[in-house]
């Protein structure tokens, strides 16, 4: 479609580039109040981030989520993430949603992740991508791969490498519009029992390089309070969560420094973790 190419350069920079920020899919709000430093990070969220950091969870996890960003109705947006152990590696399921009725982004995931040596898990994901516009501009979709690797050199020191869209999907061929690439590096450091540092250098190749730094504190088992922040451009974000021994809610916020608030919230629900 012609004219799909030329209205989605249009609206999408304003949707998902806004002043230049890179595009970024939802994640859970734990994640989100740490800066969104999340690539060393084993969580269900890291979904959206790492799949290979999903290999060591050892719990069915299903969490939802939903974001208002920037206060605005029209910027919604929801996700639901879904992690299996099996016998041998984890299954992963997640959707993202985002948008109005002018323009609605979706994206559905099927990944799988292994442990690989004691050390060293990876993971790989193929997500459905695809963008209504309005009226009668139409529709596009494709397909896009990720993978991820995940290094725990110690109990309290991790690692985490990914690349989104591996072959740099197209949206349309008319005037080569294609979904971004994504590089992400990042480490995480538990300073105590009390304390998680996260780091994460995020190179998108549309868009110079964004430093994230997150930190989380657990005062007793059932609270966490968190802290973070991004560069270029300047975002800060916080929030906290409650955790229980089957569920999790965790409430954030972020604050860009041209465009206001965000606020999200995150309900987890996990079984009884399974032994070694």
């Amino acid at each position: 479609m012609n004219h799909f190419s030329t209205i989605a350069h249009a609206i999408i920079p304003f949707f998902l580039h806004p002043l230049f920020a890179q595009p970024e899919p939802i994640v859970g709000a734990r994640l989100a109040a740490c800066g969104a430093a999340h690539v060393a990070l084993s969580d269900p969220w890291a979904f959206q981030s790492n799949p290979g950091a999903l290999a060591s969870m050892r719990q069915s996890t299903v969490s939802a989520t939903y974001q208002s960003r920037f206060l605005l109705k029209e910027l919604q947006s929801q996700g639901l993430v879904f992690v299996q152990p099996i016998r041998v590696g984890v299954l992963s399921f997640g959707t993202f949603m985002h948008g109005n009725e002018l323009l609605r982004i979706f994206r559905g995931g099927l990944g799988y992740s292994m442990k690989l040596s004691e050390k060293f898990y990876a993971g790989l994901q193929f997500n459905y991508n695809r963008i209504a516009l309005a009226e009668n501009y139409g529709t596009q979709s494709t397909m896009t791969a990720e993978c991820g690797v995940f290094v725990s050199f110690t109990e309290n020191w991790k690692m985490g490498a990914s690349v989104f869209n591996l072959g740099r999907a197209k949206l349309a061929d008319d005037q080569d519009e294609r979904l971004t690439t994504q590089l992400r590096l990042g480490s995480s450091i538990s300073l105590s029992k009390l304390v998680l540092l996260c780091f994460e250098a995020q190179k998108d190749l549309e868009h110079a390089l964004r430093i994230k730094a997150g930190m989380e504190y657990l005062p007793n088992k059932s609270i966490a309070i968190r802290a973070g922040c991004k560069l270029n451009p300047l975002e800060i974000s916080s929030g906290f969560g409650c955790m229980w021994p089957a569920f999790q809610l965790d409430v954030a916020t972020q604050y860009h420094q041209f465009l206001g608030w965000t606020p999200q919230v995150t309900f987890t629900f996990r079984t009884k973790e399974k032994s070694k």
